[in-house]
Order: C-alpha cells, then structure tokens, then sequence
C-alpha cells in the first residue's frame, strides 16, 4: 500500500505544525552530536559535569550555549532524543510492515535496478555514504533539512528559503548523475 504524496505531504505538515505548536520546531541532526556526548561521558566521567550554574563540558561544542548540549548528552531522556529514537524506530516498524528489506524486487525501485543492478550490499552501501555525506553537511551548517528546510519554511525563515534552495541546487544534478539510466 502506498499513500498519496499529497495525503503524506499534508500529514507531514500537520504533524510539523504541531510539534512547533506544543513543543518546538523539529531538528535531527544535533542529536548526533548529543549521542557523541552520551557516548563520550560514558567512556570519560569528566567529559560532562554539573555545577551550581548548569552542565558544562570539557568539550566547547558541548559547553556552548549555556551548556545546553552538555544537559543534553547527561540527560538524554528529553523530547529532541527521544524523539530521533521514534523516528529510527517508525522507520524500522515501516520496513517489517512493508516485509522487510532485503532483495525483493517489488520494492527495488526500477530507476536503482536499471543503473545499479540489484545487489542489496550495493544499496546499504550507498545509502550509508549518502546519510553521512548529509550528516557532515548538516551539521556545517549548523541544522539538517527537518530543522532548517521544514521547520524553518514553515516559519517563514529566510535562511530556511536558502537553504532550500541549496538543497535542490545540489541534489537535482546529483540525481541526474547518479541515474542516467531510467
């Protein structure tokens, strides 16, 4: 069963209406650097520490802003974390409602298979280095596509215009270059 991109583009503005309206606007990727922290203060017990001021960290990314990454990383029980675990986790219930992954050549879209064949190991492959190449730029401009692109369109952020803009400047060509076939 697939849904309408018109239905899943309304639904996805009204789920982004609703966490700006009860809670914040939404954003992923700094919770890669807040996951690097948690991971970090386990290994190091002086990496996070907590004082009469706040968290504060040994670390000046994490410091920054008061500590806020630092409370963050100590606590990571808060809506931005958890909120990235739902979303993996949606994901995944997504995938095995679907059938699962793997080579099934019904889901393989037909645009992949004409340039690249078939090969699962290919796909995760590529999938992985795309998501890290989309990582490493999110987090040089400071947001990812949800917090810049969605959250900050829907606010009427000029940067989230820019961004946006940029976003399709790259990833037009780099589409029409990765499938030339199709």
């Amino acid at each position: 069963m697939s849904v309408d991109w018109k239905i899943g583009g309304v639904l996805l503005g009204v789920v982004f209406f609703a966490a700006v309206l009860l809670v914040k606007p939404i954003g992923v990727s700094t919770q890669f650097v807040i996951l690097d922290g948690i991971l970090t203060d386990a290994v190091n017990a002086d990496f996070i520490t907590q004082t009469d001021e706040g968290y504060t960290s040994t670390n000046a990314y994490m410091a920054k802003s008061g500590g806020k990454y630092a409370k963050s990383a100590a606590n990571p029980l808060n809506y931005s974390f958890v909120f990235v675990l739902a979303m993996m986790a949606g994901a995944a219930l997504s995938a095995f409602a679907r059938g699962g992954v793997g080579r099934d050549e019904k889901r393989l879209p037909a645009i992949w298979k004409a340039n690249y064949g078939d090969t699962p190991m290919k796909r995760y492959m590529v999938a992985f280095l795309g998501g890290f190449i989309v990582l490493y730029g999110a987090r040089l401009a400071g947001g990812c596509t949800s917090g810049h692109m969605m959250s900050g369109m829907m606010q009427t952020s000029l940067s989230g215009y820019v961004f946006a803009a940029g976003a399709f400047a790259a990833a037009v060509p780099t589409a029409m270059m990765m499938y030339k076939r199709g």
